[in-house]
């Protein structure tokens, strides 16, 4: 692994899930780690209510677009979380392999996406006290 791990984050539609990852790990682990996020079927904008869940955390996605999957993003990535993308996300030898079993915000009102926001608060921070265990808990 490199100086620095990169970390793809992937869901199905990059629009929910995905992003709010993405966010937390940009938020909470600042340039010590490389964060990417995409779709294997990527929808045009984030899901609003995920926006606004994030919001509430300070953490502003609002700027970032869905991406589509592909081979390079995962082949340059450490470590590989997926969210309920099943089979579409290509597997290389050597990387990292995680699979978040995380309800979908897509469709729910803020009182739903809440929770699921908090459940990846909590994945992210052990994540990052994993990658980086040099800067101990937060």
């Amino acid at each position: 692994m490199s100086a620095k791990p990169t970390v793809l984050f992937v869901c199905v539609h990059n629009a929910g899930r995905s992003q709010m990852a993405a966010g937390f790990l940009r938020a909470l682990a600042g340039d010590a780690v490389e964060v990417l996020s995409a779709g294997s079927a990527p929808k045009d904008t984030i899901n609003p209510i995920a926006v606004e869940a994030m919001a509430e955390e300070g953490i502003d996605i609002a700027g970032h677009t869905p991406k589509v999957l592909t081979v390079e993003a995962v082949r340059e990535s450490d470590v590989v979380i997926t969210m309920g993308c099943g089979d579409a996300c290509p597997i290389f030898p050597g990387k990292r392999y995680e699979d978040w079993e995380l309800d979908d915000p897509a469709g729910q009102g803020i009182d739903a996406v809440r929770p699921i926001r908090d459940e990846i608060r909590g994945r992210i921070e052990a994540l990052i006290a994993d990658l980086l265990p040099e800067r101990g808990a937060a």
